[in-house]
């Protein structure tokens, strides 16, 4: 058997940034991938193929895109890959096509976006905490920057032969028998550099060394370990604000390179995932009766610089 024939049929929906930067890799190692993007992204793949940017020069990889939700309907592998305020209705949009025995992984940021792809589209839902620095300088091309690692959970079948999927594509990916946890902990590190980087037009590197930037860091982790707590969640390897800012600090070092996701949806007058960051860590504080001012400032001030970036 070759291994064209051992791949499965894979769907990138939400094909930008990430999903163009995990989708061409799947493609690179020979799996037969169908991008799902904007026309733009779409038309400049099917002309030009997708253009890889890393580190150590340029690929164009040869990939089939389009803007047609139906392109998943043969593919027992989504990539969902939209922004997680788009999350139920993108599901909704797929649920008419998607193979019912179909796997979904979820590489979003946000710690609910599973249970959303499941309640909308009724198909196994895979949760993902998705570790990579990426943009799309130009349709068509994705920049990579740092990492490209991701821990996927609870430990099952489906999640073993998930890794192994990824590991072949040279994507490195864990199983963690504490998936929710490790969600809350990408959370955590959002929260923590994604508005500032957005508000101070800044790199994570910059805000690492800025004394300032990393107290008004530590006032929104103490914010997130009080609300995780309440909630019952468990961070690995993070039990206090010592550990929380370490966590934060390290993912800032491992990609000093890079604006924020929240930065370049601002910079390119696109709507934010802010609603599902520090505005989830506002609204379930309010909700557990635990106080979060730090992070519903920020909340609400991406949200009003989103207002006039969108307008």
């Amino acid at each position: 058997m070759s291994q064209l024939q051992e791949w499965p049929q894979i769907a990138v929906v939400g094909a930008g940034a990430v999903g163009g930067y995990f989708g061409g890799l799947f493609a690179r190692s020979g799996a037969p991938v169908v991008l799902i993007g904007r026309s733009h992204f779409a038309d400049a793949v099917n002309s030009k193929g997708l253009v890889l940017d890393k580190l150590h020069g340029q690929e164009r990889i040869s990939v089939r895109a389009t803007v047609e939700m139906s392109a998943v309907r043969d593919c027992s592998l989504v990539l969902f890959c939209v922004k997680a305020n788009d999350t139920s209705a993108t599901a909704t949009q797929m649920a008419p096509f998607v193979r019912p025995d179909a796997t979904v992984v979820c590489l979003q940021n946000g710690v609910d976006n599973a249970d959303q792809v499941r309640a909308a589209a009724n198909v196994a839902a895979v949760p993902a905490a998705v570790y990579v620095a990426v943009s799309v300088p130009e349709s068509g091309r994705v920049k990579h920057l740092a990492r490209g690692d991701l821990i996927i959970g609870p430990p099952s079948e489906r999640t073993t032969h998930l890794a192994d999927l990824f590991g072949r594509a040279g994507i490195q990916c864990r199983v963690s028998d504490n998936i929710e946890g490790e969600l809350w902990v990408k959370l955590l590190r959002n929260c923590a550099l994604n508005a500032i980087s957005a508000l101070g037009h800044t790199r994570y590197g910059e805000i690492a060394q800025n004394a300032d930037a990393k107290q008004l860091m530590k006032q929104i982790i103490d914010e997130v370990l009080a609300v995780a707590q309440a909630a019952g969640i468990a961070l690995p390897g993070i039990g206090d604000l010592e550990s929380g800012m370490a966590a934060a600090m390290e993912l800032a070092t491992q990609m000093a390179d890079a604006l924020s996701s929240t930065a370049q949806d601002l910079d390119r007058g696109r709507s934010t995932e802010i609603d599902a960051l520090n505005g989830y860590i506002a609204r379930l504080g309010a909700k557990l009766g635990i106080p979060a001012p730090v992070n519903h400032a920020l909340f609400t001030l991406v949200k009003l610089a989103e207002q006039k970036a969108v307008s």
